[in-house]
């Protein structure tokens, strides 16, 4: 039984569907892109540090035809991410294990819901955007036409099934570890739940 899900959010432009660290999509739809790779769908990721030389000019490339600047957020921009996964978790019962929310992705250990995680996660986003304008941090302000702004967000995300205690508790501990991974403190977030194991039978259904 699914009891929670570790779900990944890259930011806009820094994972493309021809990504050569793997990515989820089947197709490359920009034609600007697929003269850089052939969709490169794997279940598996490399880190960056294990490209090639040849691997990373072509990653580098690539991300120069996007329509915008990939997305690298500061420590502010992140905070009122943070604020706004915060407003959406308080509104809407989410149970979040784990969180963090780095310069280029964002990781989220959530408890299973009647919701798919899918629906949970365009929410989280949703609101996380939402703050991000009213705090005047939006990444690509700068090409905000009318009051409507970019995507600051990839529209796809990768996500694991948690289907036992053992695999929760791994989770957690490797979003809490990301990012002192990336030489950044340790992270903290009051809308995240502490995770006290599971009941026998337990769903988190609110």
């Amino acid at each position: 039984m699914i009891h929670g899900y570790h779900v990944i959010l890259p930011m806009y432009g820094v994972w493309l569907p021809n990504d050569p660290r793997g990515a989820w999509s089947d197709f490359v739809w920009k034609w600007e892109l697929l003269r850089y790779g052939r969709a490169s769908k794997t279940l598996e990721r490399r880190e960056l540090r294990e490209l090639s030389a040849a691997e990373i000019q072509q990653r580098d490339v690539a991300q120069k035809r996007l329509r915008y600047p990939p997305v690298v957020l500061t420590g502010l921009q992140a905070q009122s991410i943070g604020q706004g996964f915060a407003h959406t978790v308080k509104k809407s019962g989410y149970t979040v294990w784990a969180c963090a929310i780095l310069p280029q992705h964002t990781h989220l250990v959530i408890a299973r819901h009647t919701y798919k995680v899918e629906y949970i996660v365009n929410l989280m986003k949703g609101g996380a955007s939402k703050q991000v304008i009213n705090d005047d941090r939006h990444p690509l302000r700068a090409f905000a036409v009318n009051g409507r702004y970019p995507r600051m967000w990839a529209e796809r995300r990768w996500k694991v099934y948690l289907d036992s205690e053992e695999q929760i508790e791994t989770a957690i501990h490797y979003v809490e570890d990301n990012p002192i991974e990336e030489d950044k403190p340790r992270q903290h977030w009051n809308f995240v739940t502490p995770f006290q194991g599971l009941a026998p039978g337990h769903v988190t259904y609110h």
